[in-house]
């Protein structure tokens, strides 16, 4: 690994760009956030926010375009500098579709640049086949809520990913890799990889690459750019890539309750890192300084397993509703069109409740909170979301189109005339197709960290 500032034995420095490959920043940054000294550039490409679907089908949430754009920058500086770029979860699951999709653009990249990269490509989409072994042997344990898993959950995924650790991306980049393109992975071992790789101590790298894992998330403006981080044999020091964003002890404290269970302890593939004794402290205006974390070695290593299937098929309808007289009672509406349904749905079309699933969602009044809403008081306007799930696309769409009229014009209990409100769209049914669901919630024990992984290098 080569670097065009000088590399002190135990300390590392590292450019975050943005929390998401594809989400977009300012070119400017990047360039500021090397010259502040830096081993690499890593960046998470990937997230289970949005659902299973994106993980069952292949796909990535985000667009070429957009993730070219900044593959681009960050590949050109990179180069520039002589420092890797490290792209964990690629194509938002980290399936290995994921993986040659990014490969393919920067390939293009390469060839637009004309840049000679050499370029690793780490696999860590699973074989069924072989994780019922592991299950056979006792070696896949179920993290909570979940409980024991077993071989026909294994044989209904789509898809199944494992959350690789730090040590096959170092392993990439200690073997030559310009850039590393990951499947799926936590997100703090993309960037806690090269600072270990460098010797800095698992404690402080931890802590570091979970703090910068989301980019300026852990600034005062979000939105504005990444972070540079350095880290060394006692801590790390952070600072926001735009000068006119801070890092504060809270912001930066606090990203440590962001998608985790336990605001002083964070699971990894090789262990536990335990911030409890962590001090923050603000060296000037912008500038952070974070030390005290130490890192629990975990034996045997394990990985955390992703797996989506298909849940059944849904078709929405959308209506917007604006009667006063209606919104006044907008609870007995919603409950009276959905004892209706269930009634009509079963005397009409001969379907019983357990072979479809209704629901009906109130935006505007309590579709978020539902029954918890605290305030749930009269709404100005309500859209009223139809959502029918079955185990067929054409079931979901023969209940919707049954509640099609009833959806439009259903009115409150002992009124004498007919409300009209308004569709969405026309038709008014809107088929959605395949509903995924997330079935995976274990950990397998590995007899190596990389056992699970496969990991091809290439120059182009």
């Amino acid at each position: 690994m080569t670097s065009t500032h000088k590399v002190k034995p135990g300390v590392a420095g590292l450019v975050v760009p943005v929390g998401m490959l594809g989400l977009g920043f300012p070119e400017e940054s990047v360039a500021r956030g090397i010259a502040l000294g830096a081993d690499a550039i890593a960046v998470d490409a990937g997230s289970t926010d949005s659902g299973p679907s994106y993980l069952a089908t292949g796909t990535a949430k985000t667009t070429e375009e957009a993730v070219t754009r900044d593959l681009r920058i960050l590949i050109v500086a990179g180069k520039a500098a002589g420092i890797p770029v490290i792209v964990g979860s690629c194509g938002t699951s980290g399936t290995d579709d994921g993986v040659d999709w990014v490969a393919a653009q920067v390939e293009r990249i390469a060839r637009e640049e004309r840049l000679r990269l050499r370029v690793a490509r780490i696999y860590s989409e699973q074989n069924p086949d072989r994780l019922r072994a592991k299950l056979r042997e006792g070696r896949i344990v179920p993290l909570e809520p979940a409980g024991p898993l077993d071989e026909a959950t294994l044989l209904r995924c789509q898809r199944i990913v494992g959350l690789m650790g730090h040590e096959p991306i170092a392993e990439a980049v200690a073997n030559g890799a310009e850039v590393v393109l990951a499947g799926r992975a936590t997100d703090a071992a993309v960037l806690s990889a090269v600072p270990l790789l460098l010797g800095c101590p698992p404690g402080p790298a931890w802590h570091a690459a979970k703090t910068a894992e989301c980019g300026g998330l852990c600034t005062t403006d979000p939105l504005a750019a990444g972070v540079h981080v350095e880290i060394d044999a006692t801590g790390f020091t952070i600072e926001s890539l735009d000068p006119a964003t801070s890092c504060t002890p809270t912001s930066v404290a606090a990203h440590m309750l962001y998608e985790n269970a336990d605001p002083f302890r964070a699971r990894e593939p090789a262990g536990t890192l335990d911030t409890s004794a962590a001090t923050y402290a603000a060296l000037d205006g912008r500038r952070v300084r974070v030390e005290g974390a130490r890192f629990e070695a975990a034996e045997p290593h394990t990985m955390k397993l992703e797996g989506a299937a298909v849940a059944g098929y849904r078709t929405i309808a959308l209506a917007g509703i604006r009667d006063p007289e209606v919104l006044a009672s907008i609870g007995t509406w919603a409950a009276t069109l959905e004892r209706f349904l269930v009634d009509g749905v079963e005397r009409v079309l001969g379907l019983g409740p357990g072979s479809y699933r209704l629901e009906l969602r109130c935006y505007g009044w309590n579709a978020v909170l539902g029954e918890l809403d605290p305030d749930p008081g009269r709404p100005r306007e309500v859209g009223a979301l139809l959502v029918v799930s079955a185990p067929e696309q054409a079931t979901a769409n023969k209940i919707a189109k049954y509640a099609n009229p009833y959806l439009l014009h259903l009115p409150l209990p002992g009124v004498d005339h007919l409300p009209s409100y308004a569709f969405m769209s026309s038709p008014a049914e809107i088929p959605c197709g395949a509903v995924h669901e997330f079935v995976l919630q274990h950990a397998v024990e590995l007899e190596a960290p990389d056992e699970l992984v496969r990991t091809e290098l290439a120059e182009l």
